[in-house]
């Protein structure tokens, strides 16, 4: 009939039969390329500003993004709870729960995202003195931030509405929006910057108005498409939508994960702090280095959240027996494409690091970094999978607690003890790497247990442990 919804079972992709590699590598290519499209505008925007607006401004974006990213990391929690839930409902075919997690989730994260942009605006300030910015840089970052915040609402949303599609095997809608999105902000990025087209010159304020300019623009165009195809993860407007059961078991996931990221963000926040006071191009080489990181780290985030919505989709429809060759593939594919960029960053670092800056003090820091971090991205590629496995069983406190030790107990005291001893900012790069083997380890300690095989979210029985393998749940 005109105007009837379509069957809920026509929109998305069940992972549940099939082979696992093939599904895999087909969910997760859309999600890669948007992943790389970000990266893409993140180094371009980088070059803008390191080459064109100098390294105070490129420092200036440094310091700025760890406290971006703990306010972001609260909605993070939220998205990968909706993840979760609406993988494991789909997968067990109930349409009418997966609506029902996607209008309390949309209501959760509109008074969330309204609440840490108040926050950050009133708080910028602060945070930045007590991390010990250099005063060269304090002025702009300020202003930048203040900027960049706003563009906060429109990306909680985006990334919500990409985890419920991601929950229903969709990862090539999400590309599509995304594509326009990152279109337009590498558009509108020189415009601002620099006043073209009879726009005012607004230097590095201009890539923080270009964020709100896009991301807003392509929220706006994701809804109404969702509404158009009366998709069943559509997001609702308005605070109706809350479910205390729904919001019980999401607060239970996702508080877990946005702790740990928000700690983790705010641990960057102190291994910043000390990178700061070895000066300005010590901190603008950890942003250079860090932009090598996220290339690096993407494949394998990229892969952790497939591994994490397939085992979802599988643990809802009682397919326990595929989980363990899950975890298998996505540590092949993984470590075979993130050990690449990290012979890269190993052999060629200056060559990596002028394409950011030209100036020979940071280029020769960044060196180092790359050197002795880029040597150690295999241990991430291999976490971001286990973590995967355990995650879309629900069990994120597990995670977040491996996830706490490693930064806290390990890289921030470690590295402000190194960086003593050794006189130089090269301690700090040593407890990154120190860190990354730490997290490696506590997580596939834990997932050869197989205590994670009771999922949390939809009600399961215990899950048998020969579906994980041996005795030990994993052999």
């Amino acid at each position: 009939m005109p105007g009837s919804t379509p069957p809920q079972a026509s929109f998305g992709r069940d992972m549940t039969t099939g082979s696992i590699p093939r599904h895999l590598v087909a969910f997760s290519l859309p999600m890669l390329a948007g992943n790389a499209l970000q990266t893409a505008y993140s180094f371009i925007n980088a070059i803008w500003v390191g080459r064109f607006l100098g390294k105070t401004a490129l420092a200036a974006v440094t310091v700025s993004f760890p406290i971006v990213f703990v306010l972001m990391a609260l909605g993070a929690g939220l998205t990968l709870a909706t993840n979760i839930l609406v993988s494991q409902e789909y997968g067990g075919q109930n349409f009418a729960g997966v609506r029902r997690v996607v209008q309390n989730s949309t209501a959760l994260l509109t008074v969330l995202a309204l609440a840490l942009v108040a926050a950050g605006e009133f708080f910028a300030g602060h945070i930045l003195r007590a991390m010990g910015t250099p005063p060269d840089v304090f002025g702009p970052a300020v202003a930048y931030l203040r900027i960049f915040f706003l563009s906060m609402i429109p990306s909680f949303w985006l990334f919500l509405t990409r985890a419920m599609l991601l929950g229903i095997g969709d990862s090539t809608t999400p590309l599509s929006f995304l594509s326009v999105s990152v279109l337009l902000t590498a558009i509108l990025d020189p415009v601002l910057m620099f006043g073209w087209l009879g726009f005012p010159a607004l230097g590095l304020n201009g890539t923080a108005w270009a964020a709100v300019i896009a991301q807003t623009t392509g929220l706006w165009l994701l809804v109404v498409h969702l509404k158009n195809k009366r998709s069943p993860v559509r997001p609702s407007l308005g605070l109706s939508g809350f479910h205390l059961p729904t919001t019980a078991v999401t607060v239970r996931i996702g508080i877990p994960s946005a702790v740990q990221q928000s700690l983790v963000s705010l641990g960057m926040v102190f291994v910043t702090g000390i990178v700061n006071s070895f000066g300005e191009d010590a901190t603008a080489a950890f942003g250079v280095g860090s932009r090598i990181d996220q290339l690096a780290f993407m494949p394998a985030m990229t892969l952790s959240m497939a591994v994490a919505t397939v085992a979802g989709q599988n643990i809802g429809a009682r397919r326990y027996e595929r989980i363990r060759e899950i975890f298998w593939w996505g540590c092949l594919i993984s470590c075979g494409i993130t050990l690449c960029v990290s012979a890269l960053a190993v052999s060629a670092p200056g060559h990596l690091a002028s394409i950011f800056t030209t100036d020979a003090a940071v280029i020769g820091l960044a060196t180092r970094y790359l050197r002795i971090v880029g040597s150690c991205y295999g241990f991430f590629a291999v976490m971001f999978i286990s973590n995967g496995i355990i995650n879309g069983a629900g069990h994120t406190l597990v995670t977040t607690a491996f996830s706490l030790v490693s930064l806290w107990v390990v890289r921030v005291p470690v590295a402000y003890v190194l960086s003593r001893r050794m006189g130089g900012v090269e301690g700090v790069w040593y407890a990154m790497g120190l860190s990354f083997f730490i997290s490696m380890a506590s997580s596939i300690a834990y997932y050869r247990t197989g205590r994670w095989r009771t999922p949390v979210g939809v009600r399961k029985p215990v899950v048998p442990v020969a579906a994980f393998g041996e005795e030990t749940g994993e052999a």
